[in-house]
């Protein structure tokens, strides 16, 4: 497949029995910053989730990375999941830890047992998105802001080649929200792809992108006039 890390052919998604997008033909390459655009309940989150297995492929070819979506096996979706870092909207971070160990939970969770290279990678993707001071930190005692980059410093931990990230400026002030984006547009400029929801037209036009829209159950590329 060469450069191409998304290959969507004839694609149909569903959830609890409703089409959600059909006939989806997209492919993604390898260090692209990709914007996904469309009304609430549209698809963007469906298809976002669609490329890491939560939401199964109803018809169609759809490969991501490696795998098949169509085809693969239930014990090769986390080593899918590994190569895959994602930021969610509300954080998700775990309330009664500080953020070191919100990231130190994740590693050994995937696997990373050597407690030295464990604190420098963690040292390393805090200080990749800023925070490399903040680490003691508990979640409450960081802003809206803060929270999200430690979010996307644990998107980072496994050198993911893709990053989903569904609505993360959707919990923050404007410019807080610019910082963010700015963030994962620098690290889609260091070639890890990028594929990010949002209703933000505004940061659309900031950075420029890929615009996929979803509308009326289809997906096409668009462009915005800036």
């Amino acid at each position: 497949m060469g450069n191409v890390i998304v290959d969507y052919k004839g694609v149909e998604l569903s959830r609890d029995g409703n089409t959600i997008l059909s006939n989806v033909n997209i492919h993604i390459s390898v260090g692209e910053f990709v914007y996904l655009i469309g009304k609430v309940g549209s698809g963007k989150s469906t298809f976002l989730k669609s490329l890491y297995c939560e939401v199964p492929i109803d018809n169609g070819s759809a490969h991501i990375l490696d795998y098949s979506l169509t085809d693969i096996k239930r014990k090769q979706i986390p080593f899918l999941r590994r190569k895959i870092g994602i930021v969610f909207q509300d954080f998700q971070l775990l309330i009664d830890r500080s953020a070191e160990k919100n990231l130190e939970f994740v590693l050994r969770a995937t696997g990373w047992s050597n407690q030295e290279l464990i604190s420098e990678r963690i040292r390393e993707v805090l200080s990749q998105v800023g925070m490399q001071n903040k680490g003691y930190k508990m979640p409450h005692e960081l802003s809206g802001g803060e929270q999200q980059r430690v979010v996307i410093a644990r998107a980072l931990l496994n050198s993911p080649e893709i990053i989903l990230a569904d609505e993360p400026t959707g919990n923050l002030d404007p410019e807080t929200g610019t910082q963010i984006v700015k963030l994962l547009y620098e690290i889609s400029q260091n070639g890890t792809t990028v594929i990010m929801s949002t209703h933000n037209y505004a940061i659309v036009q900031k950075f420029q992108g890929r615009i996929l829209k979803c509308d009326h159950e289809s997906m096409k590329e668009v462009v915005i006039s800036h």
